[in-house]
């Protein structure tokens, strides 16, 4: 599969466009028991039915990144960020939205990726949590169904706890679907209390919104992939829901399960042959995996030295990104925009919590684009979905600048 290095580069490629490397990978998908992907950039203009049905036939479920390079906000400054969250990243996201509700197999939609990836950047969270909600309001108001919509979050010491904290705060509107980070603390040698894993899942015992790992796989030493054992034992699976491997192809980052040749050939590693060893020794969980069946919504953090955020108030949505929720987007503007960063008209006021929530509710079908036959159907929001993960893989892109 043709993919980009990570790092958010300028010729981000969408690999379900390219359909015969797809069909090469997707025997390696088989080849190690997986049933979800990760993408991180998709062209919105073009029609993906081929390639999400050549998924859908091999059970296999897709969490994609609803942002590309040149539509995400922009964290450099706090005028930045207030200047990208604009009509023109909202049409881009939705359209994005627009182009896959109606494939069963996609799982869940990502809102941001690592925006806030330091101590010092925390006031991105009111914005990463208004595009949540400007999502979820979307999605209840143009979709068919309702698809899960919440932040891949970087696993920053100082502040991760308040990330997930924060995301589950508020009126349900704003509330993520799940709460999902990039984990790369367990580096083999390692175990489950020596990787600290056993204190994070105390730490998150009582969150009442599915948890995954969005990234996980760290190579500071050979990965033998002994946190697969663990990450779908009953030490964990009451608290989470399992995870997705970071990455596919092999990067100039060092990670990666394949080498792509010049001739277009891949070939397997050691780290694909250890990861599809540990997921064949490694049994699914079964039944509900003791998840928590009920729970409210978390109390907002206070503002500290580590956690920015002087409000739970969110910026509104953009006065001309409102007709979308009546009119649709519209075709997106595909990887070859101009971009939204300084693009359209910015957010002017404050919102009043949960005044803008949808009314409609969708209907729970998926046959827009897709068959209405496939793998995932329905999806039932928000306790269960991510039980769906069992054993998974990641490949694609990561937003960064």
């Amino acid at each position: 599969m043709k993919l980009t290095i990570l790092g958010g580069a300028s010729d981000a490629a969408d690999p379900l466009l390219d359909i015969k490397s797809l069909t090469r990978d997707i025997e390696n998908f088989k080849r190690l028991g997986i049933n979800t992907i990760r993408i991180y950039t998709i062209d919105n203009s073009e029609n993906h039915d081929e390639g999400m049905r050549m998924l859908d036939d091999a059970g296999i479920y897709l969490a994609l990144d609803a942002n590309t390079p040149k539509y995400s906000l922009n964290r450099e400054n706090a005028d930045t960020l207030h200047r990208s969250y604009n009509d023109v990243y909202l049409q881009s996201v939705f359209a994005t939205i627009d182009a896959f509700a109606g494939y069963n197999n996609l799982l869940l939609l990502f809102s941001g990726n690592e925006v806030i990836n330091a101590k010092n950047n925390t006031n991105a969270a009111t914005y990463i949590k208004a595009v949540t909600r400007d999502m979820k309001n979307y999605i209840a108001s143009q979709a068919s169904r309702r698809i899960p919509v919440g932040y891949s979050a970087a696993d920053v010491a100082e502040n991760i706890e308040f990330q997930a904290l924060f995301f589950n705060c508020g009126t349900d509107d704003e509330r993520s679907d799940f709460f999902a980070f990039n984990d790369y603390s367990w580096c083999d040698p390692s175990t489950f209390t020596e990787s600290g894993w056993d204190q994070k899942v105390e730490t998150y015992s009582e969150y009442s919104k599915p948890i995954f790992l969005s990234e996980f796989g760290c190579i500071t030493n050979t990965r033998e992939w002994n946190e697969i054992e663990a990450l779908y034992s009953t030490n964990m699976t009451s608290v989470y829901s399992g995870g997705l491997v970071y990455e596919y192809t092999v990067e100039p980052n060092g990670f990666g399960l394949v080498e792509v040749g010049s001739n277009g050939q891949v070939q397997t590693n050691e780290d694909f042959d250890r990861l599809a060893s540990a997921y064949n020794a490694t049994a699914n969980p079964t039944g509900d995996g003791g998840y928590m069946e009920s729970g409210s919504a978390s109390e907002c953090p206070s503002e500290n030295e580590e956690w920015e955020v002087s409000s739970t108030l969110l910026p509104a949505i953009p006065e001309k990104a409102k007709a979308y929720m009546e009119d649709g987007a519209g075709t997106g503007p595909g990887l070859d925009g101009d971009g939204s960063h300084f693009a359209g008209e910015e957010s002017t006021a404050t919102a009043t919590q949960g005044a803008d929530a949808a009314t409609r509710t969708p209907n729970g079908s998926a046959a827009a684009n897709g068959t209405g036959e496939g793998v995932a159907a329905s999806v039932d929001v928000p306790m269960r979905f991510t039980t769906l993960i069992g054993l998974s893989l990641l490949f694609g892109m990561v937003l960064l600048f």
